[in-house]
Parts: structure tokens; sequence; C-alpha cells
């Protein structure tokens, strides 16, 4: 049953939860792998996790470790740890809630990546680059082809494996059994080949980029008005392979390939997704994770394509991003999570940093974990599977060594996360946000199909430090006709927006403009970066958010064409003849929108606009410091404040909140903060976090 059939699920996700017949429950917990470890340390080592105050195992399930021959596995019958039935029911005799993970991929740094080898063997599945050639994945052990999911192959072998899995798992299926939840596939980012000319031109695809395209446009004719060329039949269309525009009314047909990139993801886990329904998974929840969109590195690059969480939660229940990284980078867990909190229905983090891999680099240790917990925590996200708890092949310093011996530090640290979540009741609040940062696609689609050079990716974090997304320093500077290049431009005004906002005082979440309008109507300010050309439709949403009464921050330009390079005059109909300062404000309905064409006005006008606005503002004596505000709808009179320090030296923090404070309780340290009623003032020490339940007096 997909979430929106209408038809009584027990499992529903809705207000940032996941809920069992209506009774919203936590989801914080670990992987735990059966099938690498000896079948008698099972029981003890489910105990640890238990004691560590985890209420949920995450399990991955590999089609590569039981498979024997095609059409012929093994559960147990010959290796007793692959007994994921008797498994299944050990975790829920010890009271777990359980999400698991078949696959079809599965990574968990396989070999073969969770696939038979039979199938990587198989040229009909294979993904093709723009080239031509086979596309391989550089990952270690061993590089493997990369599967092309377009393919009837792919999904008739993927059937054979869910035909045995799911007849188990359905067993264990809530209300029956503790499964709450399960993925569908694992970090479908076309196998960290995300330039946008890597793949996949396998045939089946590029069929499926025609109908994406005809479909988009109604009929060949209109398809070629929007490339500017004549197609006297579909198939004569072929997709872009390397970037070589020099014009504006090139820009569709490259933006397309990119956007069908995105489609290709969220058809093939649409697929998979209704396959697992169709055999017995259709009452819980069904899910995936993108992987980290700014690599392992932190790297600095567009976000959006190809993932698109909105889009795909239109065929699943939720999506999250998995985050690995260190206390040196909290803006990339902060980005990465405030998105998957400003765009996901559930924002949920499905693999969490506890342990690393061998070959990442400078991994840090329980003290990075700590941090970026807590990081991860004060920009609301509701729920995470730490990965690793229990260490194994090709995965090193999990709180719980494989044989069942247990990391003190480790331990006690995730047993803190633990006690903290449940005794200060976290899951009653969520995090207020009255500012809503969109970044552009329309623009992130044009910078990811105007890359010129490809690298392996920052996935192993290469010394060169290049990443294998797009960016300024693989991407052309070609103007295309603007007076700027748009690719390139449109990086710098969104982190001159995010910067600016940052200093105001306000709270802001990310997301991007495929989330839809509706989704925005609770925020008081939208902030967007335009310049030349921008989708009518979305100009509609953004007059119709202002005229409903919110404020609208845009810029540096009125868009005067929209997608398709047509005169648009949409957002420049709603504001009005322009002024000369560089600032442009007009009263829209019961709201306004502000256009800013100065990059060096970007701090000054954020801080009018989010003043006019009445956003709540949070005052600090050191812009070093990070705060965020989260309430309880049912509960007023308290809120959890986060305070970061996420700098290499010590501060005296003092924290204007901007509502009184009557008791004040610091939840990890379980202290009472003195306070003055209206400030919390305390010592800070680098890299370190404090999170205050407060009772608000006025």
């Amino acid at each position: 049953m997909p979430h929106h059939s209408g038809t009584h699920r027990p499992v529903t996700i809705g207000n940032t939860a996941l809920a069992l017949d209506g009774e919203e429950v936590s989801l914080y917990g670990g992987a735990v792998h059966y099938w690498r470890l000896a079948r008698e340390t099972w029981e003890p080592i489910l105990d640890s996790v238990k004691r560590m105050g985890f209420t949920m195992i995450s399990i991955y399930i590999p089609w590569e470790a039981h498979e024997i021959e095609r059409g012929r596995f093994d559960f147990g019958e010959i290796n007793p740890s692959n007994d994921i039935d008797a498994f299944l029911t050990l975790c829920e005799d010890k009271g777990f809630r359980i999400i698991v993970r078949p696959g079809p991929q599965i990574n968990s740094e396989l070999t073969w990546f969770g696939y038979p080898k039979r199938l990587l063997a198989d040229e009909r599945m294979h993904a093709v680059s723009g080239a031509g050639s086979k596309v391989i994945l550089t990952q270690v052990p061993k590089p493997i082809p990369a599967l092309n999911y377009a393919s009837d192959a792919f999904y008739d072998e993927t059937a054979l494996w869910y035909d045995a899995i799911c007849s188990i798992l359905a067993k264990h299926a809530y209300p029956n059994g503790g499964i709450v939840a399960a993925q569908v596939d694992n970090e479908m980012a076309y196998f960290f080949g995300v330039n946008a000319y890597i793949a996949d031109y396998s045939p089946e695809s590029v069929a499926a980029y025609r109908a994406f395209v005809l479909g988009k446009y109604g009929s060949v004719e209109a398809v070629g008005q929007a490339y500017s060329r004549t197609l006297g039949d579909i198939a004569e269309l072929e997709p872009p392979r390397r970037f070589e525009a020099t014009d504006k009314a090139e820009i569709p047909w490259y933006a397309d390939w990119a956007e069908y990139r995105e489609v290709y993801l969220v058809d093939a886990m649409d697929r998979l997704a209704g396959m697992m329904r169709e055999r017995g998974l259709g009452g819980i929840a069904l899910f995936h994770n993108y992987p980290h969109p700014l690599g392992p590195g932190g790297a600095a690059s567009g976000f959006t394509t190809p993932f698109s969480i909105p889009k795909l939660e239109e065929k699943l229940d939720f999506v999250g991003f998995d985050i690995y990284s260190r206390k040196e980078l909290f803006s990339h867990v902060k980005t990465v999570a405030s998105y998957v909190v400003g765009t996901s229905r559930f924002p949920y983090i499905p693999e969490f940093i506890a342990g690393v891999w061998p070959w990442y680099l400078n991994p840090g240790d329980w003290h990075d974990e700590e941090f970026v917990t807590k990081a991860a925590l004060m920009q609301g996200i509701r729920g995470f599977s730490r990965y690793m708890l229990v260490e194994r092949d090709r995965w090193l310093d999990s709180p719980i060594r494989r044989d069942g011996r247990e990391r003190p530090e480790k331990v006690a640290m995730f047993g803190n996360v633990n006690a903290m979540l449940e005794s200060g009741e976290l899951h009653r609040f969520r995090r207020d946000a009255d500012v809503l940062l969109l970044a552009n696609r329309e623009y992130d689609r044009l910078e990811a199909a105007s890359v010129l050079v490809s690298f392996p990716g920052d996935f192993l974090e290469t010394p060169s430090g290049f990443s294998e997304y797009a960016g300024p320093v693989t991407t052309s500077e070609a103007a295309l006709g603007f007076d700027v290049p748009v690719q390139i431009a449109k990086g710098t005004w969104f982190g001159a927006f995010s910067q600016a906002l940052a200093t105001t005082g306000g709270s802001t979440v990310l997301s991007d403009t495929d989330l839809t309008a509706q989704a925005w109507s609770s925020r008081k300010v939208v902030v967007l970066t335009t310049l030349d050309y921008l989708d009518e439709a979305l100009q509609h949403s953004l007059v119709e958010f202002a005229r409903a009464g919110g404020a609208v921050l845009i810029g540096p330009k009125v868009p005067a064409l929209d997608s398709l390079m047509r005169p648009c005059s949409v957002l420049a109909d709603a504001l009005g003849a322009p002024a000369e300062d560089g600032v442009r404000v007009a009263d829209v309905g019961a709201g306004s929108i502000t256009v800013v064409s100065d990059l060096a006005a970007v701090p000054r006008v954020v801080a009018e606009v989010t003043a006019r606005a009445g956003v709540h503002q949070v005052a600090t004596n050191d812009p070093g410091l990070d705060v965020t505000i989260h309430s309880d709808a049912a509960d007023p009179a308290t809120k959890v404040v986060y305070v970061a320090n996420p700098t290499d030296h010590a501060i005296d923090a003092t924290v204007t909140p901007g509502f009184g404070l009557g008791a004040v309780r610091e939840l990890w340290d379980e202290r009472d903060v003195a306070t003055d009623g209206r400030c919390i003032a305390e010592p800070m020490a680098p890299y370190s976090i404090h999170v205050y339940r407060c009772t608000v007096t006025a």
C-alpha cells in the first residue's frame, strides 16, 4: 500500500514522526549485521545494544551472501549465521523495533556491493557512459561495473531475490512483528558517478529519457520547439554527452538531461518499492537513503541534483541523507541535516557515523561522534541509525567489537545520547524555523550539466580535494548569452544569503525548489536566488506566498524568462517599477517581495526583511556561536535550546533566546543552570554543544 493510497496502514508518517497505529514512536538505533557475526554472539551483542538505550536495530540483508545459485538461497540451512528469520525473532524477543535493508544493492563494503557476482557479469545489466563504455565503480576492495536500473532484466533477477526474502520479512512486519520500515535499495547515485555524463546511456535508459521528454512537453513538435530544433520523430533525439552549449537557447536540452537523471533514480526506487509492496511489505514504511550530497570531506557544491527528496517522497514514505563527518565539518553537518529537516516528512539519517571504514582518511574519534550527533539533533533530526554498532570486516572502531567486547568510552557516549533523548523527552519537540532558504534546482541542474571534467570523487577523499560533484572548479564559465554565468553566480548568491541569514539571529532551514509551495506555508520568509530565468509556475508560487502574507526575498535579478527561455514577467509584474538603489520592495497582497541586486547589500537587506516579517531572533555575544530552538506544540511553556560552539577555541557564551527564562537544565550533563531570566551564560569548550531544557516565563 503506497503511503497515499487512502487505505489504513498500521505504520504511518506524519508530523515529522513515524507512528504505529497512530502513536508516535522514536527510531534511534543502529546497524547489526547478523550474517557477519557468529550466531552464538547474537544475543550478548543485542544485550549490549539494549544496555546503551537503543530501541531499534537496522539490518542489511545481502543478496550476495544468501544466494547459493540463481533462485536458490541459504537462510541458515548451510551457514547458521544466515538465519535471518531467527535473528529477526531474537530482535523481537529483545523488544527492538526493526528496520530492514534488503537491497538489491546494499554496498556495506561488500566486494560485490550486495549483488550476486553473476549479475555483475551480465552485460545486459551494465550502465553505459556518455562515451559508450562500461561504467566502473572505483570502490575498494575491487572495482565493479555499475548496474543499469532501467533494464527489465535487472528487475527480473531482483524479483527472484525479493520473492525469497520478502516471504520471510512479511511474517515479521508490524503489527505481526517488529519490522516497522524497509529501505528500498541503497544510496542510489549512479554508483557515486554523479557527473552528468558518466551514466546512464544504456539503450533502456535512453529510451526512458525520450519518454520522459515526450511526456514533459506533450508532442514531438513541442520538444523541437523547446530545443530550438526540428524533430521528425522522438527517436531522433539524443541526450547530451558533453557540455558544449554556447547560448541560453541550448539550456533546456542540457537541463532536461539533468532532470531526467533525477527521474531515473525516482522511477527505479518506485519500481522496486512496488515489488516490495506486492510481496507483503505494503503496511510498513518504505524509505531510501541518498548518499550525503557534499561528500565525506564536506566539499562545497550544489546539493540537489541528481537527488530529489520531494519527488522521491511522492513515491516512498520518507527519504534521508547519510551523514559521515567530523567535528571540524560542522557546516557540512548543518547543511545536510537542515536540508533533510526542511524537506523530508520524517527527517531521519539512515546511516549516521559510528566507527569508520578503513580507507576513510582522518575519521575522528568518539568526541567527533558526540559533537556530530548533537549537531544533527540541533538541526531537528528526528531519528537515526548508527552505522555500525558492531565492527566487522572492513569496519573499525564501533562501540561493540565483533566478538562482543565493548569499547567503554563509546558505549558510555552513545548511552548518554540515548539517555538524553529519553529523559529530555526530545521526541516531543520540533525545531522552530521561520525562514526557508531554497536552493534553485534549475540552476543546480545547469551547474551539473555544465561540468567539463570528471573526477573519481571524494568518496575516497582523494588528496586532490576534487569532488565528483560539479562545482566552480570543474564547470564551464560560459555566460551563454547572459551577463554572468548562471551556473557559477548561483553559488555565490546562495552562499551570501546563507551567511547573512546566519547573522540575523533568526532560524533558517534549507530545501530546494522541488519542495511544494504548500510546504512553505508554515514559514514567514522564503529566500531564493534568482537570475535571468525561472520556471513560470515557481514565479507564480512566490507571488502567491507573498499574497498570503509571506515575505519573499530574491536576487540578484528579477527573471525575465521562463525555463524555456521565453519571455515571462510574472515576478516583474508583481514588483512594478524598479528602484534605483539596487533594492526593490513591493507590497504584494498581505505580504511583500524584495529584490536585492547588490551583493554587498545582502546582509542589510536580509536583516531588514526578516525583522519586518517578525522572525524570532536570538542574540549571542559571539558570532562563532550557533543556536536553535525547539518547541512542543502541546506545551508552550517548555522549550529546548541548543547552543553550539563549532570553533577550535573556547567561548564564554551568552545567549539571549528571546523569551523569559525560568528553570534551565542542561540535559547532557544533567545539571541546573543559573539564569538572570533573560540569558544563558556559560563557558563553552571548543567543538561543544549544550542542550538546555527551559521553562518559558514570558
